[in-house]
C-alpha cells in the first residue's frame, strides 16, 4: 500500500510562488518504481490534470495553461514529489492533489493513478 501526504499549501498573492511537496510511503514489498502526477479542483469544477512526471524525471508532461509557470520534479532518495509553482494568478486557486501509479511511465489521466494524497489548498488572492 503506498500513502501520499502533500503539503506545501497555502495563501498567497497573485505573482506569488509556492512548493508543493507529496511525500510517499510504502511497504519495502511494493514495486519500487512510480510515476506522479498532480491534478487540482476548483470550487464547482471537475478535477483536472496540471502536471506528471516519470519515474527517472526525464519525462515530463504539463497542462498548457502552466507552461512556463509551473515545475515537477522528484527526488527518489527522499521518496518526495514536488511542484513549484510561480507567477500564480488567482485561477490557480484549487486544492492540488498528489497521485502515483506504479511502473515507471506518467499520464495525463487521473484513471491511470492508483494512489491519492488527501489534497492541499492553494489560495490565490488578487
Amino acid at each position: 500500500q503506498v500513502q501520499l501526504v502533500e503539503s506545501g499549501g497555502g495563501l498567497v498573492q497573485a505573482g506569488g510562488s509556492l512548493r508543493l511537496s507529496c511525500a510517499v510511503s510504502r511497504r519495502t514489498t511494493d514495486e519500487t518504481s512510480y510515476a506522479m502526477g498532480w491534478f487540482r479542483q476548483a470550487p464547482g469544477k471537475e478535477r483536472e490534470f496540471v502536471a506528471a512526471i516519470s519515474w527517472s524525471g526525464a519525462l515530463k508532461y504539463y497542462v498548457d495553461f502552466v507552461k512556463g509557470r509551473f515545475t515537477i520534479s522528484r527526488d527518489n532518495a527522499k521518496s518526495t514529489g514536488y511542484l513549484q509553482m510561480n507567477s500564480l494568478k488567482p485561477e490557480d486557486t484549487a486544492v492540488y492533489y498528489c497521485a502515483a501509479r506504479s511502473g515507471t511511465t506518467p499520464y495525463r489521466s487521473e484513471n491511470a493513478y492508483n494512489y491519492w494524497g488527501q489534497g492541499t489548498q492553494v489560495t490565490v488572492s488578487s
